[in-house]
């Protein structure tokens, strides 16, 4: 049966249509009035993206990630996420009317960024975290300059040169690709958000030649080192490590290229005679490395050697002077002046007057490395027989390292501090005013300074002159050859051997002596007669000359209380009977004391109050 709809019903419809067409009239269209902003911040920080919308009901909200997934949790009009990546979001907003708007798409920016520096109480104002770096350019190489920094809202760049903006360079990044020697300047970057403005650093850019970029590796002219040990003392308490120092130090150092004076047990004139001659082998473009091993202090900032002739209790007066040494070698214009010192820095008498002396002038390239803090002792330690200054015994393990001499001194300094023995007494201090990488490795190259090094070629062949070997004829048909080392640049070894023996001779052997202040040696030759069986003795002498530094006129006086020098240098006599040790260590036996303290007790190179007792008044 068909349905038949009467008139009033079809009215009916029409009129609710007509009324539904009125209704979807009268409704707003969305609108949102404020879009979220783009961020820029450190990684896991907590950001909060906020959205606001105007329309006719409830509106409500989704956000959605750039990969067009909706983000779990995300419908509401705010949004907190936690930056751990770079990520685009956008956010729908919806009516009851099916009706939607989206709002402008942001980009939430991370910066993994170490210890960015953020405030306390920051609140989105640009805070930067990179700034441009100055650089050397070669012409037509591509330079970058980078600057980055946290805002919210994420702040804009604008780069510019010589304080001119430059047109379309608005990014974090700014390149050249082929620089010109136009594209040199000062350059920089305003960061900036609708909190605030700030600016880096400014950054020079050279455009440079290849030999600006790479300077050419640092050279000397030459090389030459004092070292000076101080330890037979003739009012003060011995010392034993300083001959061992000296003697492994100055090998090594001649390893490096060095020439090397090194000297044993000085009187104050002594000392300044030896440092006079050693300041006339520096010049300019010389490496100049003086060191000392032996009592010493400090006061009112400088530093004095204590000779070995120094009465008690010493004063300045009877005292080298370390700064008036470094004054001296500045004056010569060195390209590298290094002081090492192994010695105490501790002073009893606060009453003395220092010394009078210029300060140092900033010529740059000086090395102070100190064995040991202000007002502190330094040690000289036993190790199985051997005994040696603890800074020394550290100095000596790095020294032949390719290193600038800060950092091998730095190396030095941190073995020494971990060292139990000194632990809480002794710490190495480093000063310098080094403006190069120079190293003590640094090749010798004498091109253009060819007279001067003739010269000190000349003296210092002198002051290691050593005599000749010799063969000395007896009556008795015995020949003994004499022959001659040197320990130090001041000690002579001298060894007389037995190479022939006579028809009637037996059971020979050799004995060497010197009168003090003589450089005559007497050679004595002991025999027994193989017929009557007496024991005999004949001799002859054996003028040496004036070798080693005794060319140079030092220890022109006669000195007591303290080991003689090379005008009373020590001799061995060695037979021709065998020894299991070494000329070298023999002597050094012969130098030292007995070794009467064990590995682990610890020796003050200067730890003598009763030298400069605080009661002592000078006149």
């Amino acid at each position: 049966m068909a349905m038949q709809v009467s008139q009033n019903e079809e009215d009916h419809a029409v009129m609710s249509e007509n009324k539904s067409k009125l209704l979807r009239n009268m409704i707003k269209d969305i609108a949102i009035v404020r879009h979220p902003v783009s961020v820029c911040v450190p990684v896991n920080y907590e950001v909060v993206m906020s959205v606001r919308a105007e329309g006719t009901g409830i509106l409500s909200y989704q956000w959605f990630t750039e990969n067009e997934q909706e983000v779990i949790g995300g419908t509401q009009a705010d949004l907190k996420v936690k930056a751990q990546q770079n990520q685009l979001y956008v956010c729908r907003v919806n009516d009851q009317f099916c009706n939607c708007v989206f709002s402008d798409w942001v980009r939430v920016k991370v910066l993994d960024i170490v210890k960015p520096g953020m405030p306390r109480e920051w609140q989105g104002e640009p805070h930067i975290v990179i700034s441009p770096q100055s650089q050397k350019v070669k012409v037509g190489h591509r330079v970058t300059l980078r600057c980055a920094a946290f805002g919210s809202p994420a702040p804009h760049y604008q780069w510019y040169r010589n304080g001119l903006p430059l047109q379309d360079k608005n990014s974090e990044t700014f390149e050249l690709e082929q620089t010109t020697a136009d594209d040199g300047g000062t350059y920089l970057c305003s960061v900036s958000n609708v909190l605030e403005e700030r600016w880096t650093e400014a950054a020079d850019i050279r455009i440079v030649t290849t030999d600006e970029l790479h300077p050419p590796t640092p050279t000397a002219t030459d090389k030459v080192a004092l070292l000076i040990g101080n330890l037979n003392y003739a009012h003060h308490p011995g010392l034993l490590a300083p001959t061992m120092d000296v003697h492994e130090l100055g090998n090594l150092l001649q390893q490096l290229g060095f020439r090397v004076v090194s000297l044993i047990d000085l009187t104050k004139e002594d000392m300044n005679a030896a440092i006079d001659k050693f300041l006339d082998l520096l010049d300019r473009g010389v490496y100049g490395l003086f060191y000392y091993a032996g009592h010493g202090y400090e006061h009112s900032g400088r530093n004095y050697l204590v000779a070995v002739d120094a009465p008690q209790p010493y004063r300045p007066d009877n005292c080298v002077c370390v700064q008036r040494i470094m004054l001296r070698m500045q004056e010569k214009q060195t390209a590298l002046s290094v002081v090492l010192l192994d010695t105490c820095r501790k002073w009893y008498n606060k009453t003395c007057a220092a010394s009078e002396i210029m300060a140092l002038g900033p010529s740059g390239n000086t090395v102070y490395g100190y064995a040991t803090c202000e007002d502190a002792e330094a040690f000289e330690v036993q190790d199985g027989g051997k005994s040696t200054g603890i800074f020394t015994k550290y100095l000596n393990k790095h020294i032949l390292e390719n290193r600038k001499v800060t950092h091998v001194l730095e190396q030095v300094s941190e073995d020494l501090g971990l060292d139990p023995l000194v632990t809480g007494k002794q710490a190495v201090e480093i000063k310098h005013t080094l403006k190069e990488p120079r190293s003590l490795t640094d090749r010798i190259r004498t091109t253009g300074h060819t007279r001067e090094l003739h010269l000190r070629d000349t003296c210092w062949r002198q002051a290691n002159a050593l005599p000749g070997k010799t063969r000395l004829s007896f009556p008795c048909g015995v020949k003994v050859e004499v022959s001659f080392s040197a320990l130090f640049s001041n000690v002579l070894v001298v060894f007389g051997t037995v190479k022939n023996t006579g028809p009637k001779t037996q059971d020979c052997s050799v004995t060497l002596s010197s009168k003090p202040g003589s450089l005559v040696i007497n050679v004595d030759l002991h025999y027994t007669h193989v017929d009557s069986k007496l024991r005999l003795k004949e001799s002859q002498q054996k003028d040496i000359g004036r070798p080693l530094v005794a060319s140079w006129g030092l220890y022109k006086k006669q000195h007591t209380g303290a080991a003689k020098m090379l005008d009373a240098a020590p001799t061995r006599s060695l037979d021709n009977v065998s020894s299991s040790k070494s000329p070298v260590q023999q002597t050094l036996d012969y130098q030292c004391r007995p070794f009467t303290r064990k590995a682990e007790v610890i020796a003050a190179r200067s730890k003598e109050p009763e030298e400069n007792d605080e009661n002592e008044h000078w006149k």
